[in-house]
Parts: structure tokens; C-alpha cells; sequence
């Protein structure tokens, strides 16, 4: 217990020498710990946690594309998921969601909604 001791006090001492180099480290350990900590969290959250959803390798991402014109993939239209959704016999049920940004126009000047929209059926 003495040496630990004794190595800290000697620590301690050449650190107070050169703040420089104390900074320097203090910093280094810092953002080295943040981001193990930041990227542990991601993978955490994305790759070991189940979905929160009851039978989550059920759900299907469906999406249109149209190669002629470039566009290998690209959300539904509002009309198109209505479409889809009238003619569906295949899937259980149907959910649509952007998160594009909206503008509500009309009387007055227009304003953006403050939440993202939904289609559900």
C-alpha cells in the first residue's frame, strides 16, 4: 500500500510540473472515453436491443423505384399508399410516415407543422 502511495505522490508531482502535458492527457482521455461511450450506446441500441415492436421480423419496408428515370428507390406518394393500401391482399396491415418537411398553406401565411405527419390504415 505504500508504493501506491509513493506512485501517486510521484505522479501527482510530475503532472503539477508539466500542465501542458496534464491537459494534454486529461483531454486525450476525455473525448477517447466519450466516444467509446457514445459508440457503445449506438451499437447497443441498434444492433443488441429487439425492436420495440411484437414480432419485429414480421415488419417490411416497402418502397417504389422507377429506373428509367433514375430513381432506384423513393417513398410512396400519399395517393399511391392509398392505392396500395385499398388493393393489399398480401400484407396484414399498412402504415405509412414521412418525416419530409411540410408546409400548411392557405388563408394566411404559411407555416410549418411543428410534428411529423402519418398515414395509418
Amino acid at each position: 500500500m505504500d508504493t501506491l502511495w509513493h506512485d501517486l505522490r510521484y505522479a501527482l508531482r510530475n503532472f503539477l510540473r508539466s500542465p501542458g502535458f496534464t491537459l494534454i492527457a486529461l483531454l486525450t482521455l476525455a473525448l477517447g472515453i466519450g466516444a467509446n461511450t457514445a459508440l457503445f450506446t449506438v451499437v447497443k441500441s441498434v444492433l443488441l436491443e429487439p425492436l420495440p415492436y411484437p414480432e419485429p421480423e414480421r415488419l417490411v419496408l416497402a418502397r417504389e423505384r422507377n429506373v428509367e428515370r433514375g430513381l432506384p428507390s423513393f417513398s410512396f406518394s400519399p395517393l399511391n399508399f392509398r392505392d396500395y393500401h385499398d388493393r393489399n391482399e398480401v400484407f396484414e396491415s399498412f402504415a405509412a410516415y414521412t418525416g419530409a418537411n411540410l408546409a400548411l398553406t392557405g388563408e394566411g401565411e404559411p407555416m410549418r407543422p411543428s410534428r411529423r405527419w402519418a398515414w395509418c390504415c
